[in-house]
């Protein structure tokens, strides 16, 4: 049997590595797999072959440098090398060649705490090589007038690698690459898992087959918790609602619009030519089921649009064009990636709870899963402090630029 052109059988009923999910993450780590030369097979379970109800489908693709960690620098600053020599990495005269739209990030301070954590995060982007710079409020109506600024003490943008970039073509190429290297993916889901002792022996399938596994990798997403639960293990990560909406302007601003965080934690930017994005959490922002992908149509008249048009009054007189929800993999401890084994189960590695800065990470921490498998310890970025560790030990791993 076959779903979206994708065997839902397994080939084998021993892998030497079983990846539950085949969105981004799933498809980065199996792609550097092959990359680092592991010869063993490669098993990548999806449940929906089509990819309609995963992250990576509601993702609004932006990546930044504006992180107070300077780790999650370094892991950004790979993505964009990675992005801008797609063709090159995969080894394809097919490939796309990609760039980066730079309007970057414009991060909106009200208040002197905030302000200072600005001026602090941009010494430590500085260092890592980006090119932030801080605006005081003249400086921001200077370069975009359009903005009311008036309650407004500091920005912060950097316009070198930061803004959008075509991730679903990325995810693509991943999985093309993968399969080609011979990758198997089958249309599947994995129900339970058989442990014993330190390690995970099988996966069992929807469909009944048990699977034999040397390594098994989380890579489910919203789902992830409950993976983690089949291997008998605890992972604070849990769907959270994100919600989108795309509209034009009876005015349309005169320059592209940066990434904006207002205070509020609503962001706005640039679409396309001629069209803009808003993201915002939900109000409140309880956990969902990992399938809820139903829009609140209260939050953008009461809630988001006045946040919107107040920063920008040409953004009163709008016509939204579509909206969704996606989910975050909302880690609870600290909104930062889970990446590595576990202390208790050997052969069970964690790729997850990045919290919406996954699109942007995948490529690093793919790349760390698969030095991690390949040859025991990484070998590029130490991406150690990501470690379930932290988790066991309640200390979270701080970084302040988290929208």
């Amino acid at each position: 049997m076959t779903t979206q052109g994708v065997s839902a059988t397994p080939a084998h009923q021993v892998y030497d590595v079983v990846i539950v999910g085949g969105a981004i993450m799933g498809s980065s780590a199996a792609w550097f797999l092959t990359e680092a030369g592991f010869q063993g097979r490669i098993l990548v379970v999806e449940k929906d072959p089509s990819y309609a109800q995963c992250s990576t489908a509601h993702t609004n693709s932006c990546m930044r440098q504006q992180f107070s960690n300077a780790l999650n620098v370094q892991i950004s600053q790979f993505a964009a090398d990675f992005v801008k020599n797609l063709r090159a990495r995969i080894g394809d005269d097919r490939v796309p060649e990609l760039t980066i739209q730079n309007y970057g990030y414009l991060y909106l301070a009200d208040n002197e705490g905030f302000a200072e954590t600005l001026r602090a995060n941009q010494k430590v982007q500085l260092a890592a090589g980006a090119e932030t710079r801080l605006l005081s409020a003249e400086d921001i109506r200077a370069e975009y007038p359009f903005m009311q600024v008036d309650d407004i003490l500091l920005g912060s943008i950097n316009t070198k690698d930061e803004g959008y970039w075509d991730g679903g073509t990325v995810f693509d190429w991943w999985r093309r690459s993968a399969r080609a290297r011979g990758v198997e993916y089958i249309s599947n889901e994995v129900v339970a898992m058989t442990r014993k002792g330190a390690r995970v022996e099988s996966v069992t399938l929807a469909s009944g087959e048990v699977v034999a596994c040397g390594t098994v990798v989380n890579a489910s997403g919203p789902r992830a918790a409950r993976t983690a639960k089949m291997a008998g293990v605890e992972l604070p990560v849990e769907p959270r609602k994100r919600y989108t909406w795309i509209f034009t302007a009876e005015t349309p601003l005169p320059r592209d619009l940066p990434l904006t965080i207002d205070p509020s934690g609503v962001h706005m930017r640039q679409d396309g030519p001629t069209t803009y994005m808003v993201g915002s959490r939900g109000e409140p922002d309880p956990a969902v089921e990992p399938d809820d992908f139903v829009m609140d149509h209260s939050l953008w008249e009461e809630h988001v649009w006045p946040i919107v048009a107040t920063r920008i009054p040409q953004f009163e007189a709008i016509r939204l064009v579509t909206e969704w929800a996606g989910h975050y993999a909302y880690n609870t401890l600290d909104q930062n990636a889970v990446l590595g084994p576990h202390p208790e189960v050997e052969n069970f590695i964690f790729l997850n709870g990045f919290s919406g800065h996954g699109l942007q990470q995948s490529a690093a921490m793919g790349r760390g899963v698969a030095e991690l498998i390949t040859h025991g310890a990484y070998q590029t970025l130490d991406l150690t402090p990501f470690s379930y560790a932290r988790i066991a030990a309640g200390q979270p791993m701080i970084e302040q630029a988290v929208i």
